[in-house]
């Protein structure tokens, strides 16, 4: 499949899409009510932007920022730490897989009773949904190293340090991109639900506001723009995910 068509395909499904939504909307198929029309909820978020929309777009975009970094910090040095020494993966591998048949979100609650209501909370719940993507994929990516090179690297007088840094982090990288690009639109969702949980002043909580106001116009203008959040930081860390061979390659030097 050459590039056009991989531009043209999602733009001709997108149209046909658009078109079936104002036909619905502008035909009585479905009532103005449930379904507003795209010039009313266009209108909508252009008059309504700056005012609400921007800034409860970036609270909720600083709390997703900060609970993805801080599952970096921890999901990559643990996906290390496990892959390096076999009694850190005894040990610690069986409560990380249970870790996760525990939905995140239903620690919400317990979270407000600890941490208060506001940024905190909802940044350590999106550090919850966010880390397990990254340590699987950055686990996955050293465990897929060569032994033989690292025993070359050993052999040659590679020191711990110039082995983590010149051989085993560029080549987990490819890794760890693919995991932090699945992970962070996780992030954002995580945000707007623990807004609707934890409060705040991001789009959880205008989204309750219009959903009290029964403003269905605002409503969609909300998510519309959460999509596009995380449509276009999905896009751009694909970007980095395909440079980051390349990245490898320069660093291994």
């Amino acid at each position: 499949m050459n590039r056009l068509t991989r531009l043209l395909a999602p733009i001709a499904v997108g149209a046909l899409l658009l078109a079936a939504w104002a036909w619905a909307s502008g035909s009585g198929a479905v009532a103005p009510f449930l379904l507003p029309s795209p010039a009313r909820v266009l209108t909508h978020l252009l008059a309504s932007f700056t005012g609400t929309i921007a800034p409860a777009a970036w609270e909720t975009l600083r709390a997703a920022l900060i609970g993805c970094a801080a599952a970096v910090v921890v999901a990559g040095p643990l996906a290390y730490v496990i892959w390096r020494w076999r009694w850190a993966d005894a040990a610690l591998s069986p409560y990380l897989a249970a870790s996760q048949a525990v939905p995140a979100i239903a620690l919400a609650p317990l979270l407000a009773v600890w941490l208060g209501y506001g940024l905190t909370p909802t940044v350590v719940l999106c550090a919850l949904i966010v880390f397990f993507p990254i340590f699987v994929a950055t686990l996955n990516a050293l465990r897929g190293i060569d032994p033989d090179l690292l025993d070359a690297a050993r052999l040659d007088g590679t020191t711990p340090a110039q082995l983590l840094i010149h051989i085993q982090a560029p080549l987990a990288l490819p890794g760890f991109m693919s995991g932090l690009r699945a992970g962070f639109p996780l992030s954002i969702t995580g945000a707007v639900v623990g807004e609707f949980v934890l409060g705040g002043k991001g789009m959880g909580m205008l989204l309750t506001a219009q959903r009290q106001a029964a403003n269905t116009a605002g409503m969609f203008a909300t998510i519309l723009v959460l999509a596009v959040m995380a449509s276009l930081f999905y896009v751009a860390l694909q970007i980095l995910e395909h440079l980051s061979p390349t990245i490898a390659a320069l660093r291994s030097k």
